[in-house]
């Protein structure tokens, strides 16, 4: 597990180079789009440069880079790996065309993951002869500072492969998780999804503010989930762990959210949303507030691993 193809070199497929090839890997980039990946390896040494500030990258920036070389096909990129990382177009008709492709020239034992966040393998696997060595590593954005990777097999897919994925972002410093069975959304959009159609009901229905809503998060829950998940949170928020918060407070939990319905955010929810958001969130700075959130999130990052 050598030898990596990152395929696709938008944000995602660049933030995958970076974090093989700081691992030491020999990483081959490509693209479809002629004089991208040459573009793409100056903004991943750059995006280096800022990690080793942040002090999550021991190595020289200028070395790390030189893992990364441009391939100058899918079958340059791929014929020759162990693992490849597809981060194309989130289409199916599209996933289902560029693994069919990667599969022919592949070899055997190479490893074929999707970052998809919304297509399970089974879609775009179903009918290949290598299907059972296709298999999705969903990431979270930026997934070269934020270290979750959800891997998610189909049931067709070999036990070997899930665990040699598995091995693999575990080594490179990612945290792996295994989706057991598919399921749409995977596990962190499903948690996120079921946060975000409260907040939207909560603001929408008037009881709070956006605003107030995002400090309740950012002040509130976000610190502790910062460094612990859910149940580890509620293990210690009762004396004796999980079970004795399950008979303290689940009743009083299901009869808060048994009354709940959730309708779809239509226009007029959306527009009092965004017309809040406007108030405390200057969209004229939205560039210079997704690289201020990588910052924080990279010193946090670090401060966890210290």
């Amino acid at each position: 597990m050598e030898k990596i193809a990152v395929i696709g070199s938008g944000l995602i497929g660049r933030a995958w180079a970076t974090v093989f090839s700081r691992a030491g890997h020999q990483v081959k980039l490509y693209d479809a789009v002629d004089g991208t990946v040459e573009r793409a390896i100056g903004l991943i040494e750059e995006g280096l440069v800022e990690l080793k500030a942040a002090g999550l990258v021991s190595g020289n920036p200028k070395e790390i880079v030189k893992n990364i070389s441009a391939a100058s096909s899918l079958e340059d990129a791929v014929s020759n790996a162990d693992y490849v990382q597809e981060n194309t177009s989130e289409k199916l008709d599209v996933k289902r065309e560029v693994f069919k492709q990667m599969d022919a020239v592949a070899p055997a034992s190479c490893i074929l993951a999707s970052s998809t966040s919304t297509i399970q393998t089974s879609l775009f696997s179903e009918g290949l002869s290598g299907k059972n060595r296709c298999i999705v590593a969903h990431p979270v954005n930026p997934p070269h500072v934020v270290p979750i990777v959800e891997v998610s097999p189909a049931s067709w897919t070999d036990e070997s492969v899930v665990k040699r994925t598995y091995d693999l972002h575990a080594r490179v410093g990612q945290v792996p998780i295994i989706v057991k069975k598919e399921v749409a959304g995977f596990i962190l959009n499903r948690l996120q999804a079921a946060l975000l159609r409260e907040a939207w009901r909560l603001v929408g229905e008037d009881y709070v503010s956006a605003e107030d809503l995002d400090k309740t998060v950012r002040d509130g829950l976000g610190l502790r989930w910062a460094f612990m998940g859910p149940f580890e949170t509620i293990d210690l928020n009762a004396p004796e762990g999980v079970a004795d918060y399950a008979g303290r407070f689940g009743k009083a939990f299901s009869e808060m959210m048994s009354g709940v319905n959730y309708s779809e955010w239509n226009a007029p929810l959306i527009s009092k949303v965004e017309s809040q958001c406007r108030e405390y969130l200057s969209h004229e700075k939205h560039v210079e507030r997704e690289a201020i959130r990588d910052k924080k999130l990279m010193a946090l990052v670090a401060h966890k691993r210290g």
